[in-house]
């Protein structure tokens, strides 16, 4: 309702939005995918974007599942890497989206990783003021991590990230089968992705953490029935923390534990070290700066070391990246305020501080350069 108050006019928007979705887990799941989408049409047709690694694998496939039932689909496919999620590749694609007449009344499918999907979120973000996408995560990655939650961007050359708005998924499709084809495509990648998982269980549930520690060899092999409750449980951590926070106002900000320094790396490096790698190594930082700020122990400190050793992630800082350039990089994070950095610290394996309701604090550069030179190989 507008309301003239003498010479001012009120325009009244408040209003009630729910944008719960579902996360559906299974093996083999596109005759699934489009079964769903025939009953309940998202869209007109539908954009599947996708990178050039994926799109060899099972960009065919669910074009052609779309297809017989009934659904009109085209793939937009990009050069697979972190190094095109950059705002060249996105206008380009919602430029080829538009050359074939896809509308508002269009979806988008996010078939990948976390690049896939942070790219192809941010286009449904924004391509015509909005219009609805499903997330079908292919990498161990994005099924424990990315695909989950809403957040949507594009890097620049000096900040990961940087560009980017919240858009819930109309729904997530995690098919642990395609875990296979990542393990024998690319292993070093299916492997990286097991940082955001161990991050769940040091954060939130030392229960799930223990499980990591005795059934690594399953995880590592790729164990179907394994990798099916990895993927539960990882969304099911995540989900209750962005239930509570869905715009990273404060709880959710415990899900970056490790990225502040786990994105200075991975920029210094021009995006060629993967994200689940340089997560690895921002969370013993941090684990280190908690061991000195806030009781940590050093019998959790070296649990986790030994985890993500145990899944073959690496927990020494590159010696070519120096610690000055990764404090200046730190300084145009995100989740910096007042030109400071911000970090989320641990109490306890299983808890995070919550700095009175502001999940994070800045800590001062000098126990930062103490815990980046104890997280570096010894010679």
């Amino acid at each position: 309702m507008v309301i003239a108050v003498g010479n001012t006019l009120r325009i009244g928007l408040e209003s009630i939005v729910d944008d719960s979705y579902d996360i559906v887990f299974g093996e083999n799941l596109f005759p699934q995918i489009a079964e769903d989408l025939a009953k309940v049409r998202l869209g007109s047709k539908y954009a599947i974007i996708t990178d050039s690694n994926v799109n060899r694998l099972y960009g065919a496939a669910l074009k052609s599942a779309l297809e017989s039932a009934g659904l009109q689909a085209d793939i937009f496919p990009f050069e697979a890497g972190e190094q095109s999620k950059n705002a060249v590749v996105f206008l380009g694609l919602m430029k080829s989206m538009r050359e074939l007449d896809y509308g508002r009344d269009s979806a988008i499918i996010a078939l990948g990783g976390g690049v896939v999907g942070d790219m192809a979120g941010l286009i449904a973000a924004i391509y015509l003021r909005g219009i609805p996408y499903i997330q079908v995560p292919t990498t161990t990655l994005a099924q424990a991590d990315s695909s989950i939650g809403g957040k949507t961007a594009v890097d620049t050359e000096d900040a990961k990230n940087s560009i980017g708005a919240f858009k819930q998924p109309a729904r997530v499709y995690i098919d642990v089968a395609t875990l296979v084809s990542l393990k024998e495509l690319d292993n070093r990648g299916y492997v990286s992705g097991f940082a955001e998982a161990v991050k769940h269980g040091i954060i939130r549930d030392p229960v799930f953490f223990a499980y990591l520690q005795k059934n690594a060899k399953l995880v590592l092999e790729c164990d179907p029935e394994t990798m099916l409750y990895v993927a539960k449980q990882n969304c099911r951590i995540k989900g209750t923390v962005v239930e509570q926070d869905p715009k990273e106002k404060g709880l959710r900000q415990i899900l970056n534990y490790g990225h502040t320094i786990g994105h200075a790396v991975e920029t210094l490096s021009g995006y060629r070290r993967l994200h689940g790698d340089c997560v690895s190594m921002g969370m013993m930082v941090s684990g280190n700066i908690s061991a000195k700020l806030e009781g940590l122990s050093e019998q959790e400190l070296e649990q986790q070391k030994e985890l993500l050793q145990l899944l073959g992630l690496p927990i020494w800082i590159p010696p070519e990246i120096s610690n000055e350039s990764i404090i200046q990089v730190t300084l145009k994070d995100k989740k910096a305020r007042g030109g400071a950095a911000r970090y989320a610290l641990l109490k306890h394996l299983g808890e995070m501080h919550d700095f009175a309701g502001k999940y994070t604090t800045p800590v001062d550069n000098a126990i930062v350069i103490a815990a980046l030179n104890a997280t570096r190989m010894q010679h």
